[in-house]
């Protein structure tokens, strides 16, 4: 998103939290819902999206034409959202549409935190990304945007039904609904990386050979807490090719103490 985009984002995250405040668990749920379906109600119409996403026209104008179509469909807490969305300044339609799934997403972590299942969500949420990305077939299966939706929704049932909170479960099924033309298991990593950031925290991904102790982890995270100046939340992974040592990445920044990162270095420079 540029510049424009992030302040609108900003603006209606502002009114979401609003709307979240003081709202019973069964009341996120259906914010949050209810912010989905708009959402997918502006993928499917292309003119209508166009239309509430259109900055020439005036905020007022896109606001009535939001409520005339959608204030009977919408409860108190959702409603105001929509409006703060399609009032704002938007650089196209499509960032109108994620704006609008991310606050439902934000909901619902913000539901899970004040349940204290913060953590747990986004550990799952991480977990699942693996091991889908993992399997390429069922990564594509559940991406591809011409497959039946119930039946990729079947296939993710089976996979978590029971097994994970019942949030991430809601996360991941709405990201399977609605990929758009993302992988699925890059979806997954953005959903843990948002949870992280409900938390003001930085991802690192680490990659070991062996898994590290709960001493080692949080000595980890301290080092990495004085590198970068902030929290830092770990996520694991234990990988036999690194052979050694540790595979950072924080963002787009590699930290690659591993044996193989080592010996690809040295042949680098030998070949120079």
């Amino acid at each position: 998103m540029n510049a424009a985009s992030r302040d609108a984002l900003a603006a209606t995250e502002l009114q979401l939290l609003q709307a979240t405040d003081g709202a019973k668990p069964e009341e996120i749920t259906e914010l949050a819902d209810q912010l989905f379906a708009v959402a997918g109600l502006l993928t499917r119409e292309s003119g209508l999206r166009r239309a509430l996403a259109d900055i020439s026209a005036e905020p007022q104008a896109r606001e009535e034409l939001a409520r005339n179509l959608l204030a009977d469909r919408l409860g108190p807490r959702a409603l105001p959202v929509v409006v703060e969305a399609v009032r704002a300044r938007w650089s196209g339609p499509q960032d109108l549409v994620a704006g609008l799934e991310r606050m439902a997403r934000v909901a619902l972590l913000v539901q899970a935190e004040r349940a204290g299942r913060l953590d747990a969500v986004e550990d799952e949420l991480f977990r699942l990304g693996r091991i889908i990305g993992g399997q390429v077939d069922l990564d594509r299966l559940l991406s591809d945007p011409t497959g039946n939706a119930e039946g990729k929704l079947a296939v993710i049932d089976q996979l978590v039904s029971g097994k994970v909170e019942p949030i991430t479960a809601s996360l991941v099924r709405q990201l399977v609904s609605q990929p758009h033309g993302r992988r699925v298991s890059e979806g997954l990593e953005e959903l843990a990386a948002l949870s992280a950031k409900r938390r003001e925290r930085s991802v690192a991904h680490v990659r070991s050979a062996f898994p590290l102790s709960e001493e080692q982890q949080q000595r980890l995270v301290r080092t990495l807490q004085r590198i970068y100046s902030r929290p830092i939340a770990l996520h694991l992974e234990v990988d036999p090719e690194v052979g050694g040592g540790l595979f950072i990445r924080v963002g787009d920044e590699v930290i690659d103490g591993s044996i193989r990162g080592r010996l690809e270095a040295l042949r680098r420079d030998l070949a120079e």
